[in-house]
């Protein structure tokens, strides 16, 4: 068996919060590490974790929001020192339509602030116009497009033994949340506001829950938490359409599959 992993970085939003981080996940599987979103706080929460960042293998972007992205700049510019000797292995940086004109934008502004030494780092655009499955040497990544932006994909991640988390990113309802989910162990599912405060572009739990029971996942995660999902039961939401296990996501939470 293929020892797998999943810890919550960052169950927040960009709302600063001592309590919820920006939006950040490690999935670890065997030797293989990858981060989904790198939000403001990221990389000291994964300190917290015991890992460095000189160990992630891949990042996994949903979309292009500052919660969403807002370390990606520092987390390239960090591994440059002390000295780029301290990552030792391909980083592969991954993301929806637009991907390289976003990651150019960045080095018209940061300059070499984003470049790593030859072979240390690549930049990979999906077109999320359609499926797309890529594989990767101990899992498969697949993607599809999600209900929030022009750029936005969701991500499963297949490990050796079979076992499938799906990471939605931000999304409203979607056929293709429930596609890609079908049968998962695990979906990590944006829920932002609770029911009765709804907005466009986004999950409630109730909502959330109704794409779980129909893609018929294991276990459901629910993360992306405005300050308005502490004040409510999101549990009791999330049950009016979803009865299978359920996790409310904390900071540092770790779910081992």
């Amino acid at each position: 068996m293929t020892p797998t992993s999943v810890t919550i970085l960052g169950s927040g939003t960009c709302v600063p919060s001592l309590k919820r981080s920006s939006c950040a996940v490690l999935l670890e599987i065997g030797e293989a590490k990858l981060l989904f979103d790198s939000g403001p706080g990221t990389m000291h929460r994964l300190l917290s974790t015991g890992i460095q960042i000189f160990d992630i293998d891949v990042i996994c972007y949903s979309h292009f929001h500052p919660d969403h992205t807002g370390e990606l700049v520092p987390f390239i510019f960090a591994t440059k020192y002390p000295d780029s000797n301290r990552r030792n292995r391909l980083l592969t940086i991954i993301g929806g339509n637009g991907f390289v004109n976003f990651i150019n934008g960045l080095k018209a502004v940061y300059g070499d602030g984003l470049e790593l030494p030859d072979g240390m780092l690549r930049f990979l655009e999906l077109d999320n116009n359609g499926p797309d499955s890529r594989n990767f040497a101990s899992f498969i990544l697949e993607t599809m497009s999600m209900n929030h932006r022009e750029e936005s994909i969701g991500y499963r991640i297949t490990n050796p033994d079979g076992k499938s988390i799906v990471y939605s990113g931000d999304t409203d309802t979607n056929e293709n949340l429930v596609s890609l989910a079908t049968g998962a162990d695990l979906l990590i599912c944006e829920s932002a506001m609770p029911d009765a405060l709804k907005v466009p572009g986004h999950l409630t739990p109730s909502l959330a829950g109704d794409m779980a029971t129909r893609a018929n996942v294991k276990k459901l995660v629910l993360t992306h938490l405005y300050p308005e999902c502490d004040q409510v039961d999101l549990a009791a939401q999330c049950r009016k359409t979803y009865q299978g296990p359920l996790v409310i996501a904390e900071d540092l939470m770790k779910i081992e599959l």
